[in-house]
Formats: structure tokens, C-alpha cells, sequence
């Protein structure tokens, strides 16, 4: 599964570097305002984790917000691309969450892996990676896709299984296959809880600006959620 994520995202390198930021409004315009706004509200000086950083959209907010940034993801092109979006300014690991991971104990403030653990079938792992490095009080931010989304996608049709699905991305002029796992809400939100405190949970909605661009596809995000996100805390 691992190589598979890692070709699927190679692939998309260039459309994420040079595309998303602008073009994808389920990125610009949905998932990641309301991302932003759960952020604790001062990261200067603290210690954030990329987890996941595809292109580095989100390694650059953190630096530009005073952070002191760490940015990892499994595909080395994504790698690159991020270290050409934020220079000197953050570190950026090619590393795969599923493995132990490279730092201290207790040494990020924050964590914040978007869009990316669907594409982990054991979340077991990353989550005891993610409490021995995070501090204590520190935060854990990430989003998935929505249950409800995926469901629609499924061939068993079990809502309540763990499925391995491959969907297919159209990007600049090719079909790319996209493996990922699907999950029901429950498994989620379990699996968060036997490592940290849940803090907060949103279905995120679009914003005004994707209305005006894109008035059918806000619609049904309004009536049907694509992605879900969880805010969760270490204890003391």
C-alpha cells in the first residue's frame, strides 16, 4: 500500500505544486479554512509537525505564522516540491507515518496531518508516534474523508468494514489510481480516543467564495459532507 501511495503521489507532485493552491476549491475553499481556524490561536515559537505536507501549502502557513516547522511526506516529489515552496525556512523529511519516527520525545507543540491518514490501514502506529512526540497539553489536528463520502464509493457495501478502495483522479490529462482505506465514524473516532482526549469534531461546510465559483458543487457539500476533522489533545 505504502509504494502504491507514494507512485499515486509522485504523480501528483506537479499538479499540487503548480495547481491545487489556486485551482482545487475543495482544498482552498473548503477543507483548509476550516482547518486554519482550529489551530491554537498562537503558534509563534511553537514547535508544528507537517504530517503529511504534499506540497508544503501548510508547512508555509505555520512558518509565516512564527512557527518553528517540521514537514514530512512519503512521496520524494512531494518532498522536493515543498523544500522549493519553503527554502531554509522548515525542515522536510521524505518519511512514511506508518514507521517510528525520527524525533524526541515530547518535542512538537503541534501536529497536524491533512488529508492523509486514509491512506493508513493500522492507525496504531502513527497515533503512538504522534503521543510520544507530541508534548504534554500538545495538539493533535487532522482531517480524513467523510464517511458518508466514502461509503458511496464502496463494493461491499459494509458501511461498518475497513475497505480497501482505489479511486481514480483525473490530472492534467491523465487517470491516476488514488488507494485509500475506508472507515466508519466510530472507528475513528475510537481509534482517536484510546490515545488522546477529543477536544472538537467539524463537518466542515464550504465557504461564500466556493458559492460563487462553484454554486452546484456547494450544494451538495451542504448536503453532503466530503470531509471530516478532528481536534484532539494530549493529557498531562
Amino acid at each position: 500500500m505504502n509504494d502504491k501511495v507514494k507512485e499515486a503521489y509522485n504523480q501528483l507532485a506537479n499538479d499540487y505544486e503548480h495547481n491545487v493552491d489556486t485551482k482545487s476549491l475543495f482544498n482552498t475553499e473548503y477543507e483548509r479554512p476550516a482547518m486554519m481556524k482550529l489551530l491554537p490561536t498562537d503558534v509563534r515559537d511553537k514547535h508544528v509537525l507537517d504530517a503529511g505536507c504534499a506540497a508544503g501549502w501548510y508547512t508555509s502557513q505555520f512558518v509565516n505564522l512564527g512557527a518553528v516547522v517540521t514537514a514530512t511526506d512519503i512521496s520524494p516529489k512531494m518532498v522536493e516540491a515543498t523544500k522549493r515552496r519553503i527554502g531554509e525556512k522548515a525542515e522536510v523529511f521524505c518519511l512514511d507515518l506508518e514507521k517510528e519516527l525520527p524525533f524526541e520525545n515530547e518535542s512538537f507543540d503541534v501536529i497536524v496531518s491533512s488529508l492523509v491518514l486514509h491512506y493508513i490501514k493500522d492507525w496504531s502506529n502513527p497515533f503512538s508516534e504522534f503521543l510520544r512526540i507530541l508534548k504534554p497539553n500538545g495538539t493533535l489536528l487532522f482531517s480524513v474523508h467523510h464517511p458518508f463520502m466514502d461509503i458511496k464509493l464502496s463494493e461491499n457495501g459494509d458501511y461498518f468494514s475497513t475497505e480497501y478502495i482505489v479511486d481514480q483522479w483525473k490530472r492534467e490529462g491523465k487517470l491516476i489510481d488514488v488507494p485509500f482505506y475506508r472507515r466508519p465514524l466510530q472507528e475513528i473516532l475510537s481509534e482517536t480516543i484510546s490515545y488522546f482526549s477529543l477536544e472538537k469534531i467539524v463537518e466542515p461546510q464550504p465557504t461564500k467564495e466556493f458559492q460563487v465559483k462553484e454554486p452546484e458543487k456547494y450544494e451538495k457539500l451542504m448536503r453532503n459532507p466530503h470531509f471530516f476533522i478532528v481536534k484532539a489533545v494530549k493529557d498531562k
